[in-house]
């Protein structure tokens, strides 16, 4: 993955002629501000982070769902009221 500094992305014949998803490095720092990902990547780059974030809403239910279960409401016991 190529990488490019935010000066750069000033000039318009660089930036239109980017062709691959690239990391956007500040110079002076020298640390990764993000990445850009051009038009003709969008629709399988948007696929890629709608199924990252499924992923980890699942996780993150299996989580709670092993909460839960570890956590059972006794005879007796009160209610949050939560359904």
């Amino acid at each position: 993955m190529n990488s490019i500094t935010l000066a750069s992305l000033r000039d318009s014949a660089t930036f239109f002629s980017i062709d691959d998803i690239v990391t956007i490095v500040n110079g002076r720092k020298k640390e990764e501000v993000g990445y850009f990902v051009p038009s003709s990547l969008k629709k399988e780059f948007e696929k890629f982070t709608l199924d990252l974030e499924r992923k980890r809403k699942i996780e993150k239910l299996k989580r709670i769902a092993k909460a839960d279960k570890l956590d059972p409401i006794e005879e007796g016991a009160v209610d949050d009221g939560i359904v």
